[in-house]
């Protein structure tokens, strides 16, 4: 399984496309992120990162996509825009016929590090660790990485009998 895994937001969406390789074996293809700058409209950022998404579909035929569920945050400003971005990517994916997952952020960050209040320094470490990587990527990276290795150990744990993830 090949899953396309989005940590999204408005300035800075990070992304990573990830393989299962078996026996609880992981392989990154693609780590990045999708970086608007300030300079640039709320609108023209939402068709950055969805074109950008749709290349990355383009070339790597995922089966799936993987994102952060809605958190909370205390600005309505801030809500908005990463409401916006989610749905960039949501639509990137679901105009590819890609089936869309999401998790919370807790359940990553126990799926990745064993701690659901572990930090992103942490998060990038353990990610770096379990796919083998040479540098620690960056903190939307990063993030993107531990969905996207949620997501593969949330399939795996459904041949268990384990609940599965939420589809949207």
């Amino acid at each position: 399984m090949r899953v396309l895994a989005i940590d999204a937001s408005l300035r800075n969406s990070g992304v990573a496309i990830i393989d299962a390789c078996g026996g609880g074996k992981f392989r990154a293809l693609h780590i990045g992120a999708i970086h608007n700058p300030t300079s640039l409209r709320m609108s023209s950022c939402l068709v950055a990162i969805h074109d950008r998404l749709a290349e990355l579909i383009q070339a790597h035929e995922p089966d799936c996509c993987a994102l952060e569920s809605v958190i909370y945050v205390q600005s309505y400003k801030t809500a908005i825009s990463l409401g916006a971005a989610r749905g960039s990517a949501i639509m990137a994916a679901a105009e590819r016929g890609l089936p869309v997952f999401e998790y919370a952020p807790k359940r990553i960050k126990q799926a990745t590090v064993g701690n659901g209040s572990a930090d992103k320094t942490q998060v990038a470490f353990m990610v770096r660790a379990l796919l083998g990587l040479t540098e620690t990527p960056g903190a939307d990276a990063a993030d993107a990485l531990a969905i996207g290795l949620t997501h593969l150990r949330a399939q795996e744990g459904g041949h268990l009998g384990l609940p599965g993830p939420a589809q949207i």
